[in-house]
């Protein structure tokens, strides 16, 4: 009878147990899908095509072969200069400047000298004899020449240096400076007795009389070797000397 029991609950137990198992089953396989409904509805979709590849796309052209773009030599890159070539380029013009300056003053300082020579009336040395007046008619020769400062030859004189070359032609040797020519030879008492070749000096400046209150000295670099007027000394005074 005891074994009857025994056989009854143990069969009781198994037909419990396979009902515990048939309704938690349903309950896991809800589960399961509600899990997988929400796994799905996360995913990305499914890609349709295949992927390509995105950066040879981005960096392929395609080129018409009748389109001209050009060489790099054609491209207009703007050209820049270092500091030293700017520099040696505003030196150049300063220089080129400098020199058409100089130019225009040379060219103002003739023009100045052909209108005091146009304006200025001339001796006719012509219609005078001796040896003063072939040397005031010799020292005409040398217009236009250039003064340069301490110099005493054709390719430039001052004042004294002027009157000492041309005295020097005539085999007389005179002082260098200006004030030594105005002792030299005969004082003449006043211009009104003055002739040509006489010397016209002071401590500043010297000169040859040609006549008419006109001499022939070298003035200053923008005038050079001109005629003038006596008023070239300034109303300073001067001696006149003869020494021929």
């Amino acid at each position: 009878m005891t074994n009857v029991k025994n056989i009854i609950s143990t069969s009781v137990a198994v037909i419990a147990t396979g009902a515990m198992f048939a309704c938690v089953a349903p309950f896991a396989s809800a589960d399961s899908a509600q899990t997988s409904a929400v796994v799905s509805s996360r995913s990305f979709p499914k890609a349709s095509s295949v992927k390509k590849n995105l950066f040879a796309e981005s960096t392929s052209t395609s080129v018409d072969e009748n389109s001209k773009w050009g060489g790099i030599e054609t491209l207009d890159v703007p050209q820049t200069e270092s500091q030293a070539e700017k520099e040696a380029v505003a030196a150049a013009a300063a220089q080129k400047a400098a020199d058409e300056a100089a130019a225009a003053q040379s060219a103002a300082a003739a023009a100045s000298r052909s209108e005091q020579r146009a304006s200025i009336p001339q001796v006719d040395l012509g219609k005078m004899t001796g040896t003063g007046a072939e040397l005031a008619s010799f020292s005409l020769k040398f217009q236009g020449y250039p003064y340069v400062a301490g110099g005493n030859t054709p390719a430039g004189w001052d004042c004294s240096g002027f009157v000492q070359y041309v005295f020097s032609q005539f085999g007389i040797s005179l002082p260098r400076t200006s004030g030594a020519q105005a002792t030299v030879g005969t004082p003449v008492a006043s211009l009104a007795d003055a002739k040509p070749g006489d010397i016209l000096a002071n401590g500043t400046h010297a000169a040859i009389y040609i006549g008419n209150g006109q001499v022939m000295n070298a003035m200053n670099p923008v005038q050079g070797t001109a005629v003038s007027g006596v008023s070239v000394f300034g109303g300073a005074g001067y001696s006149i000397r003869r020494v021929m």
